[in-house]
């Protein structure tokens, strides 16, 4: 038996320049979080970070829970449990089974001042907060909500050998915004759906680019924590591009040149390569009908459409899914398809979701 990755959420500093939805810290309170489950077994563990904090961060009280029982966590055989800044902790395993597709329930007691959360900013799931400690208790009457993950990096699962985990690493199109909250209809969740074997965890970060920091670390710092280091791993999946061509028109930066996205693509796909894994790389969603005004430049379509040329023809990745032409208009190729597009002509429905993971060839995939 073997420890594999069964959920993943990657995480950004509250101090960053751009965040979409606001920071937060804790003092007396009780979080509880859903986190959806790509893959399963019989024992959990649960990773928790303080990776971006500046203060150390102090856990009174633990307790993950499923459909089939729930379970006080321990860390070195203690229930509380103090992370210093830009550190992590595991718990102790416990015996917990969870299935595929299923959720863990995670409760977290805070006694004290935490100062602002590492967090996922926009997970598409809803976290719970209440005064006190009631890590126990089945329900939080009138707590507080927050659209955003914190202070949780992931579960891994004991499998048996052989187990194949990949990852979807990228930016919002695999995080899952524009698809419904709390319904897990992000593409990778419509991928996982798709396998018979192995399964997809989900390293997406909603504005992330492939080589400037901003919304997290850009991609390319990222990969070794993100990629590299997630146990059981065989193939990764990439989309970037959008956010290094659109979000320069909000900060004053310059655009992403063509010749640089193709460079940071040739780095990514080496590194995957001299890890011994497979990648499969997305040509670049469109944005050309968002209705934010200024996002959808003539030089930053130009740019994806060259960028998605080169990834076409381009014998760097061991495959490509082609996202841009399955949720692209016919009529206005730059842009989502009305019936895919969430609203803002730069995200994804819950349909669109599904296109994108349905242009995946599970041949390519071979878990």
């Amino acid at each position: 038996m073997i420890w594999t990755a069964g959920f993943r959420t990657a995480v950004i500093s509250p101090y960053e320049q751009i965040k979409f939805t606001a920071p937060h810290g804790f003092a007396d309170q009780t979080l509880r979080q859903v986190l959806h489950m790509a893959g399963g077994g019989e024992r959990l563990r649960v990773r928790l970070t303080n990776r971006y904090g500046r203060t150390p961060v102090t856990i009174a009280a633990a307790m993950a829970a499923t459909e089939r029982g729930r379970s006080a966590l321990t860390f070195d055989g203690a229930e509380k449990l103090t992370i210093p800044p830009r550190e992590e902790a595991v718990s102790d395993p416990v015996d917990l089974p969870v299935a595929a597709g299923a959720d863990v329930v995670l409760s977290l007691y805070f006694p004290e001042e935490t100062g602002l959360a590492t967090y996922s900013h926009m997970p598409m799931e809803t976290a719970r907060i209440v005064g006190g400690n009631h890590v126990t208790s089945p329900a939080l009457p009138e707590a507080e909500q927050a659209q955003a993950r914190f202070y949780v990096s992931g579960i891994d699962v004991l499998t048996p050998d052989g187990t194949a985990v990949a990852v979807a690493f990228g930016d919002s199109w695999f995080e899952g915004v524009g698809t419904t909250t709390g319904a897990n209809n992000r593409s990778v969740d419509f991928l996982n759906r798709r396998l018979r074997r192995g399964w997809v965890v989900n390293q997406g970060i909603s504005g992330n680019r492939l080589l400037t920091d901003g919304a997290g670390e850009h991609a390319l710092a990222r990969f070794e924590r993100d990629v590299l280091a997630v146990p059981g791993l065989t193939h990764v999946l990439v989309h970037f591009g959008i956010n290094d061509l659109v979000l320069p028109s909000m900060t004053g930066e310059p655009l992403a040149t063509t010749d640089s996205l193709i460079e940071g693509f040739k780095v990514l796909a080496h590194r995957a390569h001299q890890a011994d894994l497979k990648i499969l790389a997305a040509t670049i969603g469109p944005f050309g009908g968002a209705v934010l005004r200024g996002i959808g430049t003539p030089e930053g379509l130009a740019t994806r459409r060259e960028v998605n040329d080169w990834i076409r023809a381009t014998d760097a990745f061991d495959a490509v899914f082609d996202v841009a032409r399955a949720v692209g208009n016919p009529e206005d190729p730059d842009g989502i398809h009305p019936a895919l597009d969430a609203g803002d002509g730069m995200h994804l429905n819950d349909r669109g979701a599904q296109a994108m993971a349905d242009a995946v060839d599970l041949a390519t995939l071979a878990l």
